[in-house]
């Protein structure tokens, strides 16, 4: 395709997420870019089982937000940390997230994938569109990157959907699974990564590579 591979490579190497961004407006056209290039992440049985909202609306944002909180406290109160500490996660944690410019809730349906009477092959396929999810979500990451842009992959959602779907009008059969934040690069940390003798073994479970 004319693409240099160590140059492509490098891309994907340097990709860390931005904890803190930096606010300013982003141009809309990258994010459609990178949509688009998202959209072509492989599925199970081609499925395509990603739904979006995109959203830049700081109304909507903020009642967004106010509506996960209750949920979030909720469940802060429960692990039995004191109304003070719940009251710091949670202002901090909108502090950041307002920082972005651009949110892209990306959603789970199961209206395209395979049908089984059995509960066992149901759940490996919901398994399967979890991880067509994943594979989504990390090329939009990408693509977002790959033009300049910061981002942060937060998982909020899975534990407040009913809040969002209150707010975004999300159908029930439409599963919230992921928020990503887009603005410009900022608080990027430095990775760790496991060595590849630490994961990865040749032939057999504990066989070396080399």
């Amino acid at each position: 395709m004319g693409c240099d591979a160590e140059q492509f490579m490098q891309i994907i190497e340097s990709r860390s997420s931005s904890k803190l961004l930096t606010p300013g407006p982003v141009d809309f056209s990258k994010i459609l870019r990178a949509l688009m290039v998202a959209i072509s992440s492989p599925s199970a049985h081609n499925s395509q089982p990603w739904r979006l909202v995109i959203i830049d609306d700081r109304e909507i944002m903020e009642r967004l937000l106010g509506e996960m909180a209750s949920e979030w406290r909720r469940d802060l109160m429960a692990d039995g940390l004191p109304d003070w500490k719940v009251d710091v996660i949670i202002e901090e944690s909108k502090k950041r997230t307002l920082r972005a410019s651009i949110w892209i809730l990306v959603c789970l349906t199961m209206e395209d994938m395979d049908r089984y009477p059995d509960e066992r092959r149901m759940k490996y396929e919901y398994v399967m569109a979890v991880q067509s999810i994943g594979a989504f979500i990390e090329n939009l990451l990408l693509a977002l990157h790959a033009q300049g842009l910061g981002a942060c992959w937060r998982c909020g959602p899975l534990f407040a959907p009913d809040a969002v779907r209150k707010v975004l009008g999300i159908p029930r059969h439409v599963e919230p699974q992921a928020l990503v934040e887009i603005a410009h690069p900022g608080g990027i940390r430095s990775k760790t990564r496991k060595t590849l003798k630490e994961i990865a073994w040749k032939n057999r479970w504990g066989e070396p590579l080399s």
